[in-house]
């Protein structure tokens, strides 16, 4: 092939990539504005709510993300089968991860309500803090079974190639949830300060629920992203091959066991992710307040630009799983590795975002001087592992494409907690008789070793069974 050919052969992938990966990082980054606006809102209201609001995310965030990351396994299926053409089989599989994701979330809600208390103890949470807090996760549990409903549907929408209505159902829910924590937060004094006596007056009288209205808030925008994900799939041309709809499937093991075999590895792979980070702020706590809100900051500002890497892979699992479902595996091969380079180019753009923006949007964090130097310092740091961590995002994405989920998930395991947590709790804590430690930095050092091991591990992955397929494929075809 000649290099004008393959230059407009990567050209031609690198758009279709991109057209799929923009809807899912407005998506994310909808999803992320709900958070934020929870946590804005809670703040205002008092240091208790916000507190109660922190630590009862803290809770069920991790347990939403392994059981969301689980149904993710459904893109994979639904692309494989969507590639070959195989669109009769397709709805029984998405009827499949339905059940589950109504199992599930209905077991992460009582999870959720029945534990929290023991785990707000073992955590030595204050009284007043740990109250608000259990009465939040009690309303937000309400909502959880609509996030796993919502999760297999978008996880079907994407495996489809249409990963735009996650971003107009993200949005629904940001729109939603605004408005709805400001009514039941603050409640009507909120609403007399904000318009004056002119409202009605049944208006005033309601109540100010604080971290309790934020639970109800989050719930409700749960449940209108889940209801408009059904009201889509049931009115769109888009999905008429799959007659999504069209007669309920049952129960059937044989797909339930696919499902969890291909997703619940993916899942895990999440939380260990996301609890190394929660771990991680343990564990400095002991280095003070200023050192807490300086990592707090940098992490904050890197998950944002985290969001471009994410959603490329998320949409790299689609691409491969679409080629390899229409039989083409020398074009999965290079959709892979030309989503690899991608993602490298796109890392080379954070850390020149970083280099230029990182001062003024620490700005916007704190006033603290001491805070806004170590803030600065971390963030810095940070552009060295842009590579790295953009690169094992969209290596596991890829390997997700191939359905090759189990040692992916090994890999994270040994990776973050094993090299990075034990790196960084080694060199943040020190040695007497080797040498001092490094504090925060140490721990931001361990982060670059994990995500480094993890890029170097699922590169090596990636080239061996991306290799193995073409081979298998090639000699089948002779």
């Amino acid at each position: 092939m000649s290099t004008a050919n393959h230059f407009y052969r990567c050209r031609r992938e690198t758009a279709s990539l991109v057209r799929l990966a923009l809807p899912v990082c407005g998506a994310q980054l909808a999803q992320a504005g709900m958070s934020a606006s929870d946590v804005i809102m809670s703040g205002r209201a008092s240091a208790t709510d916000l507190a109660a609001v922190s630590v009862g995310a803290s809770l069920w965030v991790p347990l939403m993300l392994l059981m969301t990351g689980t149904l993710m396994g459904v893109t994979p299926i639904v692309a494989h089968r969507a590639g070959a053409g195989d669109f009769d089989q397709v709805r029984g599989k998405v009827h499949q991860a339905l059940w589950v994701a109504l199992v599930l979330g209905c077991l992460s809600a009582l999870a959720m309500t029945l534990g929290a208390r023991a785990i707000f103890q073992l955590m030595q949470i204050p009284a007043d803090v740990a109250g608000l807090a259990i009465e939040y996760l009690s309303a937000v549990a309400f909502g959880i079974p609509a996030v796993a409903l919502y999760q297999a549907l978008r996880a079907f929408s994407d495996g489809m190639l249409h990963t735009r209505p996650a971003l107009w159902m993200s949005l629904v829910g940001l729109a939603v949830n605004i408005p709805a924590n400001f009514l039941l937060i603050y409640g009507g004094p909120g609403l007399v300060e904000l318009w004056g006596d002119d409202i009605p007056t049944l208006l005033q009288q309601l109540p100010a629920l604080g971290a309790l209205g934020c639970g109800i808030a989050t719930a409700i925008s749960m449940w209108a992203m889940c209801l408009g994900m059904v009201w889509y799939t049931t009115r769109s041309r888009a999905y008429a091959p799959v007659s999504l709809w069209a007669s309920p499937t049952p129960p059937r093991w044989k797909d339930i066991a696919e499902l969890l075999y291909i997703g619940l590895p993916i899942g895990l792979a999440i939380f260990f992710e996301v609890t190394l980070f929660t771990v991680i702020t343990l564990l400095v706590a002991y280095l003070g307040e200023i050192t807490v809100a300086a990592h707090q900051i940098a992490l904050n500002v890197t998950s944002i630009l985290f969001m471009l890497p994410l959603s490329l892979s998320m949409a790299l699992t689609v691409r491969v799983s679409n080629r390899l479902g229409a039989g083409n595996m020398a074009e999965a091969r290079f959709v892979a590795w030309n989503g690899i380079g991608v993602g490298f180019a796109l890392a080379l753009l954070n850390s020149l975002l970083i280099w230029l923006l990182a001062a003024p949007v620490v700005s916007l964090y704190t006033n603290n001087v001491e805070v806004r130097t170590l803030a600065m310092s971390l963030i810095l740091l940070a552009m060295l592992f842009q590579i790295s961590d953009s690169l094992q995002v969209n290596l596991a994405g890829a390997l997700r494409g191939y359905k090759d989920t189990r040692v992916v998930m090994g890999i994270t395991l040994l990776s973050y907690w094993f090299v990075g947590l034990g790196c960084g709790h080694l060199l943040g804590r020190g040695m007497d008789s080797t040498f001092a430690s490094l504090g925060i930095y140490g721990y931001w050092i361990g982060l670059n070793a994990g995500l480094t091991t993890a890029a170097g591990l699922l590169a090596w992955r990636l080239w061996r069974v991306s290799r193995q397929r073409s081979a298998k494929n090639a000699v089948y075809l002779h």
